[in-house]
């Protein structure tokens, strides 16, 4: 007998490691961002595992995407070659990270 049903669609093959490669021009830069957040979320999952609360999660996934979703603004600013040494901190605006 088997553990998953017959009638599970079978899940979609992973991509090649050359074309995960390819598929972020800044893959450095998008690792960095993996780290964060994976980084965030394990501190948010052990805060969460204590207080038998789910804020902390919530706090991440809000915060996360508050960046991903500033991220085309932030790539267009960049790439105007405007002048950001006045630049304002993200803690600024989204508050202290949890």
């Amino acid at each position: 007998m088997s553990a998953q049903p017959e009638y599970a669609p079978a899940p979609p093959p992973a991509p090649a490691p050359a074309a995960a490669a390819r598929a972020h021009p800044r893959r450095p830069a998008c690792r960095a961002v993996g780290a964060g957040l994976r980084g965030d979320w394990a501190k948010a999952l052990e805060d969460s595992r204590h207080s038998y609360s789910l804020a902390p999660l919530h706090d991440v996934v809000r915060t996360w995407q508050a960046r991903l979703a500033a991220a085309p603004a932030v790539d267009a600013f960049l790439a105007s070659g405007m002048d950001d040494s006045d630049g304002i901190a993200l803690e600024d605006v989204l508050g202290p990270r949890p």
